[in-house]
């Protein structure tokens, strides 16, 4: 106990030390969890806090192991987007949990956070033809319509829509072999 005051760490210091740990290994995850679950950048930084807070104020909150930990995380956010949207009275279909977290899993693998299916995306994404390029990201970043990613890029809109599902295809073919490389 001399060693413990001397030291100057007490039970708070270290459950605040535990807390920041537990938030520091599973924040991207959640948040990333989120998105994929339809929330924008501001809902799923707001569900990701309360997330946080809510396991944190429990009591018999106990991390097992990381897998265990970031599927209850998983849980817990996803109760609070079901709560969400029947406050807010809207209606939107979203999948069963276990469904989900079997995608998360995924997508995801052991990598809590998703870092390395993200990496592997960027990677991929750079390996496409400037053309495949600008017209996914016309799509994604700007919501353009196939009608004026074509007039940007001098073809139809079904020449537009052909680019993109063939870079599409591209994209998840890459992206699953590079992941399938790291479970390995």
């Amino acid at each position: 106990m001399g060693d413990e005051a001397g030291s100057g760490l007490t039970a708070e210091n270290c459950n605040q030390l535990q807390a920041g740990e537990l938030v520091r290994r599973h924040q991207r995850g959640v948040w990333r969890y989120l998105r994929m679950l339809g929330c924008d950048e501001a809902t799923a930084d707001d569900l990701t806090q309360e997330t946080f807070l809510r396991v944190l104020r429990r009591d018999e909150f106990v991390q097992h192991n990381d897998g265990a930990t970031a599927g209850y995380l998983r849980r817990t956010a996803y109760n609070l987007l079901v709560s969400r949207h029947r406050k807010l009275g809207r209606m939107q279909t979203i999948a069963e949990p276990e469904l989900l977290d079997e995608t998360w899993d995924r997508w995801a693998g052991k990598d809590l956070s998703g870092d390395s299916a993200v990496e592997a995306l960027e990677d991929c994404f750079k390996r496409l033809t400037e053309r495949a390029q600008i017209a996914l990201r016309m799509r994604f970043d700007s919501s353009a319509s196939r009608v004026e990613i074509g007039e940007a890029l001098g073809i139809t809109d079904h020449g537009a829509r052909n680019l993109m599902q063939r870079a599409k295809q591209q994209l998840r073919n890459c992206v699953e072999e590079k992941l399938d490389l790291l479970d390995e």
